[in-house]
């Protein structure tokens, strides 16, 4: 609200107030046939004065009024110290605000510790977990059997949901373990593909790649991550066919599939958190995590993301490394 707006509003009252005390001594002095200039007179040295009061109470409001708003613009925090009060109503209404900031800043730390916890907890449980995992996938090593592909496809998804996990809470963590380096595009999509190829080859699924020679600045752990959830999904939604893997210039690295496609009513929808869409309700397995998780690290990395797709012809999602000009620490 523009502040002399609302100054203005204020001094109807007291003007109010003056012009009947003003009115009461004219009525008087002319009841007792007084000569009214003896009222006027007093009248306009008291609006003169008024004027002045005002002209400085008006300053010395509108400097308060934009301390306020200065304030209102930051953390609550932040807020240490309030304009001098001119009135009771003032001093409570300071003294409410300390008392909901104090309690508001004791919520947030019982929150912050809270948060904190559970993330000790489960990276503590992520390695716990990862134990158990790693001796089974040791007994299935020297086992070529149907059964054993797909025991070894089940664990490698039990390690991606735990990964899920893990991202999930690092993300609004305070601290990042984010390290920007100069590395082969090749190689990372290389590591990521190596643990799908049993699903490929048990599924009949076709995989065109070739490596490329780009090279990108970003954190290789979290861009592996990324690679790995865009294969998983493109995977889970492919019943035949394949998946293409390629870069365009100048520097957009493309994973096509060949599944049943998304909606167009839902693809402006499908990086939102939790949303499953027409594909998710076909698929118990849909959690739409997934691609939330995969948004939020493109923005983290700098990288941008889009995804094309229409039922029945598939999906291409394309990630573009020359969104910003990154360095490598």
């Amino acid at each position: 609200m523009d502040f002399l707006q609302e100054y203005l509003k204020e001094l109807r009252r007291p003007v109010l107030v003056f012009f009947t005390f003003a009115a009461v001594f004219a009525v008087s002095f002319a009841l007792y046939h007084l000569p009214l200039m003896a009222a006027l007179y007093p009248t306009m040295l008291c609006a003169a004065a008024g004027g002045v009061f005002l002209l400085v109470d008006f300053i010395r409001k509108r400097r308060k009024y934009r301390e306020l708003s200065r304030l209102s613009t930051l953390p609550y925090a932040e807020i240490v110290r309030f304009p001098a009060p001119e009135s009771a109503a003032e001093i409570g209404y300071q003294a409410v605000i300390r008392a909901l900031t104090a309690d508001a800043a004791e919520r947030d730390a019982k929150a912050v510790r809270r948060f904190r916890d559970t993330v000790d907890y489960y990276t503590v449980w992520a390695h716990q977990i990862k134990t158990p995992i790693t001796g089974m996938s040791l007994a299935l090593e020297d086992e070529d059997t149907p059964l054993a592909r797909r025991l070894r496809a089940g664990l490698f998804q039990i390690r991606q949901y735990v990964g899920m996990v893990l991202a999930y809470l690092r993300l609004d963590s305070e601290s990042t373990d984010y390290v920007f380096r100069e590395q082969s595009l090749s190689d990372i999509v290389d590591g990521a593909l190596s643990p799908f190829a049993p699903e490929f080859i048990d599924r009949h699924l076709t995989l065109d790649y070739t490596p490329s020679d780009l090279t990108v600045v970003t954190d290789g752990k979290w861009l592996a991550f990324v690679i790995e959830q865009l294969l998983s999904n493109a995977l889970k939604y492919t019943k035949e066919g394949g998946i293409r893997i390629f870069t365009e210039e100048p520097c957009i690295l493309r994973i096509s599939d060949t599944g049943i496609g998304i909606d167009a009513a839902d693809l402006p929808r499908v990086f939102e958190k939790g949303y499953t869409g027409a594909a998710g309700h076909r698929d118990s397995r849909s959690s739409g995590i997934g691609l939330y998780l995969v948004k939020r690290v493109c923005d983290e990395l700098g990288i941008g993301i889009g995804l094309s797709s229409s039922p029945g012809t598939g999906t291409t999602v394309s990630l573009n490394f020359e969104q910003y000009k990154l360095k490598a620490e």
